[in-house]
């Protein structure tokens, strides 16, 4: 299970109760409710709603992608640190997802704005145009490879490989914003989806390793 260690608020700039931790935590208090007012802002934008000048803003977020990356942090570093000692690939898997999705619900305009900009970066990337820093994601891969490390031995790489980007697909905001946007789906049942499909995924790779989803033999004895 987790540890009172691995739930622990982000060691940042904001660790100390210092000027300097006492501006961070302002910038990205400001930060969190422009988002949640439905803006993408700026980091100048973000000064003047802070009542700080621009150039002290940029000395903590020397761009959006940083200041996004910092928001997103904030939201979600105590998943990004869980460290599981659960033997079973499975319950993992079950535990990151119950640690995860409630605070989609909490963070999502924070989450959503991240996505957004990452899309924003990679269209002008394709096109040539991105003038700054470009936001990159991928903390899911190591978030899924630790949760679902008990299973590798039984799948082998490639199929764990797979098992993981799959995972993906369903493990983040995305899965969110489509059963929420498009279906009108509660959080309790955007979760239950998400661990439900999370589920057959790891049934589906362990059956085709050669044993099924409750690790009995194909012909279902033993």
């Amino acid at each position: 299970m987790l540890s009172k260690a691995e739930t622990a608020p982000v060691a940042t700039t904001a660790a100390s109760n210092g000027p300097k931790a006492r501006m961070w935590r302002l910038l990205l208090k400001e930060a969190g409710a422009m988002l949640c007012e439905g803006e993408t802002p700026s980091v100048a934008e973000i000064a003047a709603r802070a009542g700080v000048s621009r150039a002290t803003a940029y000395r903590y977020f020397p761009s959006r992608s940083k200041l996004i990356n910092a928001v997103v942090e904030d939201s979600l570093g105590p998943v990004r640190r869980l460290a599981s000692t659960i033997p079973d690939g499975r319950e993992r898997i079950r535990e990151l997802f119950a640690q995860t999705f409630p605070r989609f619900k909490e963070y999502e305009p924070q989450l959503r704005a991240a996505l957004l900009l990452s899309l924003e970066h990679g269209a002008q990337e394709r096109a040539g145009t991105l003038a700054e820093e470009p936001y990159r994601r991928g903390h899911r891969i190591k978030i899924l490879s630790h949760a679902a490390a008990p299973l590798k031995p039984k799948l082998g790489k490639k199929r764990f490989d797979r098992l993981v980007r799959a995972l993906s697909v369903i493990y983040g905001i995305e899965a969110y914003v489509v059963l929420r946007d498009i279906w009108g789906s509660s959080d309790r049942e955007i979760e239950g989806i998400a661990r439900w499909v999370a589920d057959a995924l790891v049934d589906t790779a362990l059956r085709e390793a050669g044993g099924n989803g409750h690790g009995r033999k194909r012909n279902g004895r033993g």
